[in-house]
């Protein structure tokens, strides 16, 4: 995935996915935050958390691939992109933790935040990672997860060249989406999220134009962004979601406290006896 975003299409995904982070968690506090996978999104760059990691699964993600060459480049050009040092990059990136996504070397309940930057899509187990992360997550904590849209002109796109090489393995049409992965629909994510306790905090879709490789095509069909967000919501190539730890019966003790504290100083309630019953019977 990560030559995939280098392409124009992947950098137009990038960059959109980029602004939805950088907002969703400026204003996160805590301790710890952790990113899992895909180190070309610094999912964590905005956030002023004092410890935040970044965990690679494989050796191969701790090597970022040079960029494929421009359509149309000159020879020379071609050579240039051949001998790319990733050094700069891999300096940004920075990662500091080599793991497996479902056994995550974390504490329960140890975590304020985790991103989760298509791992799911890319995870062997996505459910075993999921319930991994909710382990990690304290009550509260915060989870930010983006997924690639089935359900949009980039996903009937990726499935057409799936049934395409099906039913002619020799087809020059490849895939436009990396082959790596699959789909995880936004509604099955949003039930999977609801049975391990989590409230969906907030979810937006994005990237509404169509699959296109070049970037002037893109440029073109620029104001189906507009179009997208007003006329078919749900059907863009990417959705990002915010969800929140939920732990039912969790009770606040200093909030119990006080409420204990005030029932004690209620102040007791004089009863007075009524003067019918202040006279005998035989009076």
């Amino acid at each position: 995935m990560a030559r995939w975003l280098q392409t124009p299409p992947g950098r137009y995904l990038l960059d959109w996915e980029q602004r939805q982070v950088d907002e969703a968690v400026v204003d996160l506090f805590g301790f710890n935050a952790l990113q899992l996978g895909l180190p070309e999104l610094q999912g964590l760059r905005a956030n002023r958390m004092r410890h935040r990691w970044l965990a690679l699964d494989s050796v191969e993600q701790f090597t970022l691939p040079a960029p494929p060459p421009q359509e149309g480049a000159e020879p020379a050009e071609q050579a240039r992109f051949s001998q790319f040092d990733s050094s700069s990059l891999l300096m940004e990136a920075a990662p500091t933790l080599r793991c497996a996504f479902d056994a995550l070397p974390f504490e329960a309940n140890s975590l304020d935040l985790v991103v989760l930057p298509h791992a799911l899509e890319l995870a062997d187990d996505p459910h075993q990672t999921l319930r991994e992360v909710e382990r990690v997550l304290r009550p509260e904590g915060r989870l930010v997860v983006l997924g690639l849209n089935p359900a949009s002109l980039w996903g009937l796109r990726q499935n057409l060249g799936r049934l395409r090489r099906h039913v002619w393995p020799g087809s020059p049409e490849g895939l436009f989406l990396p082959r790596a992965g699959e789909f995880i629909g936004y509604w099955r994510l949003r039930d999977w999220l609801r049975l391990l306790n989590f409230e969906v905090e907030r979810a937006q879709f994005g990237c509404y134009r169509p699959p296109l490789r070049t970037e002037p095509w893109l440029k073109r069909w620029q104001w189906m962004e507009g179009a997208g967000m007003r006329w078919w919501t749900v059907l863009g190539a990417v959705y990002f979601m915010v969800a929140v730890k939920r732990v039912h019966g969790m009770r606040l003790v200093g909030l119990a406290r006080n409420k204990k504290l005030a029932a004690k100083a209620a102040p007791a309630v004089a009863m007075h006896p009524h003067p019918r019953d202040l006279h005998s019977p035989d009076s």
